[in-house]
């Protein structure tokens, strides 16, 4: 598969089959979403993989404000808590911080190996969709996030059992504009 075709053909995955996913398979996804640029090669990415009952408790308890969120974690076989350590991405040595942007750069790191991870499994057969309507709070005190991490998105994984077609697709010309 080329990089084309897997960007091309990946889709958010909201069904799944009750397959479950050998560790050493989302290991190796893992391992090719860890090659993911950062800011000043900082990698502050981490991964917890969450299946059973306390994936069903945050489906549960931490949904509430998009309850669909609930039954898609619910019925995929894993769950995956996308965390990064905090400053530490848009930040200097000293703490101040590089850019305007500020420690904004830890989305952009988060959000960047995020896709690479669902990118990842899709070229392993696998579907997944990238969710940020959650109790952010709740979940990270159910997944016990240490005081340096801050929990940025939930990633249900599974093998699909659905096959959505692609969205319409705004032009080019609608994307790009050039200038001299």
């Amino acid at each position: 598969m080329t990089a084309k075709e897997c960007i091309k053909g990946r889709r958010s995955i909201r069904k799944f089959k009750d397959t479950p996913i050998d560790n050493a398979l989302l290991e190796e996804i893992i391992e090719t979403a860890s090659y993911t640029p950062s800011w000043k090669n900082t990698q502050i990415t981490r991964y917890i993989a969450v299946r059973g009952a306390l994936k069903d408790k945050i489906a549960g308890e931490c949904t509430t404000a998009f309850p669909n969120n609930g039954r898609i974690i619910q019925n995929a076989p894993l769950l995956i808590a996308v965390t990064v350590i905090k400053n530490r991405s848009g930040y200097e040595r000293d703490g101040s911080f590089t850019t305007p942007r500020g420690d904004g750069w830890q989305m952009f790191d988060a959000g960047a190996a995020s896709q690479s991870f669902c990118l990842a499994a899709h070229e392993q057969g696998l579907g997944s969709v990238i969710m940020g309507i959650f109790d952010g709070e709740a979940a990270s005190k159910l997944l016990q996030i240490p005081e340096d991490r801050e929990l940025v998105a939930l990633i249900p994984v599974g093998y699909p059992d659905e096959e959505p077609a692609a969205p319409k697709r705004k032009p080019v010309s609608e994307l790009v504009s050039y200038m001299e």
